[in-house]
């Protein structure tokens, strides 16, 4: 039952994490929420598979370290190649 709090924080996250983004207005805004609440729930359910019991720190952690090391990065990148391809098709069609 405690990894709808790790879904919860991990959504959370994403969502922070989509507005310090630049160029947010390039993507959808429920990319950042749910990169984070899987980067989030996933790390979860592997670390209680692998034996980590609720009461260690590490599960805790890893519901606020995992959503930031995965999402910031995608949607950074993400960010990048939609305003290059954006720009791309601009020069093609000849507008702006």
């Amino acid at each position: 039952m405690q990894i709808i709090l790790a879904l919860i924080v991990g959504a959370v996250l994403g969502l922070a994490v989509h507005f310090l983004v630049a160029h947010r207005s390039t993507r959808g805004v429920v990319v950042g929420p749910v990169l984070g609440a899987l980067a989030a729930g996933l790390v979860w359910t592997i670390l209680t598979w692998a034996g980590v019991g609720i009461d260690s720190v590490w599960l805790w952690l890893s519901m606020f370290v995992a959503p930031l090391v995965v999402t910031y990065p995608v949607l950074v990148l993400l960010s990048r190649v939609r305003v290059s391809h954006d720009a791309a098709e601009r020069a093609r069609l000849k507008i702006g």
